[in-house]
């Protein structure tokens, strides 16, 4: 076997500089506002590797996924996660029954369920689960707050500032004395309040987002979508 070839530096410039043209040429050529449609995907993603299968299923996914709000933030940092997909059908009463025994079993919440009209609700704080009619269909929203965590990174941040100015009229006063240094302490306490808050927050939004999107597959499967459906749903996770 002949061993791997190996590129020079003027060689590995014009092989980014030719792979950067074609590229940009690539993008240049697509339909100018109108789009692609599933086939021409497909064969592109062939071309590129990629089964049809994964390529209509991913396209599937996005047909299914309503318009994703922006989340709430607390100092820059994300602290709610929230899923919407349409459904091909209404929920029965029954299916609506295990959907929440679902949801009470994926949150380990017990919540409560409101009828308000057509609309169906769950609440458990500040986790909501909500299907309402459309022009189309039905829509399933959840979405969550992390309020502990808004707690944390803002009540840390007010406590640090507090105590921080204080302990700057008692340094400039007095000088570093006992009670100084103990309002430094809890300035300290302030800021680790607030990373560890920051801290968790990716982990928290993660399992939230893969626990939404089991729920999401759920739905689609009990308001009656074929297996096709769900797999496409499961898929976009």
């Amino acid at each position: 076997m002949s061993p791997e070839r190996q590129y020079s530096e003027e060689e590995v410039a014009e092989i980014f500089k030719r792979a950067t043209e074609d590229q940009e040429l690539a993008q240049r050529q697509l339909p100018h506002g109108g789009g692609l449609r599933l086939a021409e995907l497909e064969q592109i993603g062939k071309e590129a590797g990629i089964t049809p299968e994964y390529i209509a299923r991913a396209a599937a996914t996005l047909d299914r996924i309503g318009p994703i709000s922006p989340p709430a933030t607390a100092l820059g940092f994300e602290i709610s996660v929230a899923r919407t997909v349409d459904l091909p059908g209404p929920l029965s009463d029954e299916a609506w029954d295990r959907l929440v025994a679902d949801l009470r079993e994926t949150f380990q919440a017990t919540g409560e369920v409101r009828h308000d009209g057509s609309l169906r609700q769950w609440r458990n704080g500040n986790l909501h689960a909500l299907i309402e009619p459309t022009d189309s269909g039905h829509r399933l929203h959840l979405r969550t707050l992390n309020g502990n965590a808004r707690g944390a990174l803002l009540g840390g941040l007010a406590f640090f500032a507090i105590n921080l100015a204080f302990m700057l009229i008692s340094a400039f006063s007095a000088g570093m004395d006992p009670g100084t240094l103990l309002v430094a302490l809890l300035s300290a306490i302030g800021l680790c309040s607030m990373a560890v808050a920051a801290y968790q927050l990716p982990r928290w939004r993660e399992e939230r987002a893969r626990q939404m999107e089991a729920i999401a597959a759920r739905a689609v499967e009990l308001a009656g979508a074929p297996p096709a459906a769900v797999l496409a749903i499961e898929g976009g996770s």
